[in-house]
């Protein structure tokens, strides 16, 4: 037993999850650093190219701060807390850097909404250039430190931030990874190139996700919101793309098809190895409505956890997860649907990788 398995041990032995969640522990009250968890959280608090609403760049905090008053106990993982699960600090370096270029950023994407006025031109014309910059350090930045995390024998979740971040976690598991497909909760495909001219926008995170090969297929759940060069990328993909979108959802749920069997439909396209990607606007907006970009409709959380559920019990691995575009808005309601969403996709992704132990999937002797 190594020292940090033996002081995760020593942890488990005098933790009481029963109590009050404790603000000086750490995420949801647990009281692991990220050498002595089994499962690590890395915030990404970044949210340069947001198109319409900011402040998902505080989602990390906000869910920090809710995870306080999430209640340990889960049915189908009644030791789930005793996993070993932990939050890294956020950079500084990379909140400052997405402080200094948002306004950038705004001031330019408006200037694209006014028709691009001449006088504008010198103050905004080179600053996609900048982001492009920045954001290929940020890819960079999160492709090392994921990596090194996993070949410590971690699992790993990104916490963004906007939906641009987990790139370079993508990158991460393509290195170690010769295939796997990528599983999208979102209320849009998220596939235009370079959008608004910001190659590392919140809206092509799937388009340059595709570009690696190792991503063998994606399969979108819940899209709700496209444009025609998106539909026609989906279309000319030769089936690598696999679209679940709102429509076809509702479709079944109007002809009373079960959630269950809409469910399995989703599972059959997808090899042995997933990672998944979840927007929180993928979510019905009553549940997120301090996301940037909401859009009517969207899934129940209980149909997206027992999607996820169904995923791990059909013996699929999920390799990896991120959570994006939680804002906090006006109240506390983001962050608290966030860390409840947060912690079912740590849960089961440790499930996956025999971290943890669910009812019904016990191992036999």
């Amino acid at each position: 037993m190594s020292k940090h398995e033996a002081a995760r041990a020593k942890k488990i032995a005098s933790f009481d999850p029963n109590a009050p969640g404790d603000a000086a522990g750490g995420l949801f009250g647990l009281p692991f650093t990220p050498e002595e968890a089994q499962v690590v959280v890395v915030p990404v608090p970044w949210e340069v190219t947001v198109s319409y609403r900011a402040g998902t760049a505080q989602g990390p905090a906000a869910i920090h701060e809710a995870s306080l008053q999430v209640d340990l106990y889960d049915p189908d993982l009644p030791e789930a807390w005793k996993l070993g699960l932990a939050m890294e600090e956020e950079d500084e370096t990379i909140l400052q850097a997405s402080n200094n270029l948002r306004p950038q950023a705004a001031g330019y994407i408006t200037w694209l909404e006014e028709g691009q006025p001449e006088d504008g031109t010198s103050t905004h014309s080179s600053v996609p250039a900048r982001v492009t910059a920045e954001g290929v350090k940020m890819v960079q930045w999160l492709k090392e430190k994921t990596g090194a995390l996993l070949d410590e024998g971690k699992g790993v979740v990104v916490l963004g931030g906007d939906h641009s971040t987990p790139l370079g976690y993508l990158h991460a598991l393509a290195e170690r990874h010769q295939e796997f497909a990528i599983l999208q909760f979102d209320a849009h495909c998220d596939l235009r190139p370079a959008y608004e001219g910001f190659k590392y926008s919140h809206a092509s995170i799937m388009h340059n996700a595709l570009e690696l090969p190792q991503v063998k297929k994606l399969v979108q759940v819940g899209i709700r919101d496209m444009c025609q060069q998106e539909a026609e990328y989906i279309a000319t993909s030769n089936g690598r793309v696999a679209l679940f979108s709102q429509r076809f959802l509702s479709d079944e749920k109007f002809a009373k098809k079960s959630w269950k069997k809409v469910c399995g439909k989703i599972i059959a396209q997808l090899p042995p190895k997933v990672y998944i990607s979840f927007d929180i606007d993928g979510l019905d907006p009553k549940l997120c409505p301090g996301t940037g970009t909401p859009v009517p409709g969207g899934l129940e959380f209980e149909e997206a956890t027992y999607l996820i559920r169904s995923i791990v019990r059909s013996g699929i691995t999920i390799i990896g997860c991120d959570l994006n575009e939680v804002a906090p808005g006006d109240s506390d309601w983001n962050g608290i649907v966030g860390a409840r969403l947060l912690y079912q996709l740590c849960n089961w992704m440790a499930v996956s990788q025999g971290r943890l132990t669910a009812k019904g999937m016990e191992v036999a002797d």
